[in-house]
């Protein structure tokens, strides 16, 4: 999933500690609101949400979940904002934490298909010795013991390895080759070394302090030092591998947590053990780029921790990089549920 390792940056991020399901219930307030308590409501694009929720409504399950995506795809675009407004309920989900909003995107990296002077750097699939370990080698190892050299482990090369690094933190990414042709490579595996933040290890060296630090100012950094910048990438043992996904066309987005694309700026990663997967959820996020938006949870994080938690996914390529780059924002998201299922969570002496 695109969503698996990324926040792992340790700066654009605040990780909270894992729960259960059981253990965030315990500790969190429901509190049902009216749908004009949401903030720019009325003015968004309930048509575009309703196509993003018919991406992965069809995978949900429970009854009543698949009864409105039945409602759902009779629906007209014009109908899409009565659509939600009679079926659902806005639904506050508190768990002490205040909101953070932060933004992920999908790479886009130059390469080919074949090893030259210029694409150089291999984006390796997962050799099988190293398939249900717990842990394998680490990633300076990998890179410089020559193990996987010579048995076609690689499914492209690249032309930038701080590229490379910063696609294995997103988790999945397109290729673009020499005659403009795509490839999609996705998650397919680490080593099991546990990461470490190189931002952070930038910090803790003094280069930088913690609001300096982004990953356009990490590779940057890498660039001007290469002798110094190649070691800051080793501090770093995690290695992630990957897969060619073929059956998801590059012109869509990415696969998220429900095995299907996700879409700039409708989608989320958010934490299922508050937000159910497939849910839309209205996002109300402050700050530079400030957003009043209906949402689908369609993907999770190993960073996106909390009731009130969200990773919007921006989009592909390097202008949506930089934007989700600088979002770090507060704000709230509110859940929206179906009808009985908003009910039934709030607490019975009401």
């Amino acid at each position: 999933m695109i969503a698996a390792l990324r926040g792992a940056l340790g700066v654009a991020a605040v990780a909270a500690a894992a729960m259960t399901a059981s253990e965030a219930q315990s500790d969190t307030v429901y509190s049902i609101l009216d749908f004009s308590q949401l903030d720019g409501w009325a003015e968004d694009d309930h048509a575009a949400a309703l196509k993003t929720f018919l991406g992965t409504c069809g995978d949900l399950k429970d009854p009543d979940w698949k009864a409105l995506c039945k409602a759902a795809r009779a629906q007209p675009p014009e109908g899409a904002r009565s659509f939600f407004e009679l079926f659902f309920r806005p639904v506050m989900v508190e768990d002490g934490s205040p909101a953070l909003f932060t933004g992920y995107f999908e790479p886009e990296l130059n390469g080919a298909r074949h090893r030259s002077a210029r694409y150089r750097y291999p984006i390796y699939r997962m050799p099988p010795e190293a398939r249900g370990k717990d842990q394998w080698l680490s990633r300076r190892e990998i890179l410089e013991s020559g193990v996987m050299e010579g048995r076609g482990l690689e499914i492209a090369w690249v032309d930038d390895p701080v590229e490379l690094f910063f696609l294995q933190i997103q988790g999945s990414g397109r290729i673009r080759l020499p005659d403009g042709s795509m490839i999609r490579v996705g998650y397919g595996g680490a080593n099991g070394h546990p990461y470490r933040s190189i931002g952070q290890e930038l910090v803790r060296r003094g280069i930088y302090n913690l609001h300096q630090v982004s990953a356009q100012v990490i590779k940057s950094w890498v660039r001007r030092n290469p002798v110094e910048g190649r070691e800051l990438l080793y501090h770093n043992p995690s290695y992630v591998f990957f897969r060619e996904v073929r059956r998801v066309a590059a012109s869509k987005g990415p696969l998220g947590a429900m095995n299907r694309s996700v879409t700039p700026m409708r989608s989320i990663a958010a934490d299922p053990a508050y937000t159910p997967l497939g849910a839309p959820v209205w996002v109300e996020k402050d700050g530079e780029m400030p957003l009043r938006r209906l949402m689908i949870a369609q993907d999770t994080g190993s960073a996106i921790k909390g009731a009130q938690r969200a990773d919007i996914f921006v989009g592909t390529g390097d202008a949506a990089g930089e934007t989700a780059g600088t979002m770090k924002d507060p704000g709230r998201m509110v859940l929206l549920l179906p009808i009985q299922r908003a009910y039934a969570m709030l607490p019975e002496d009401l």
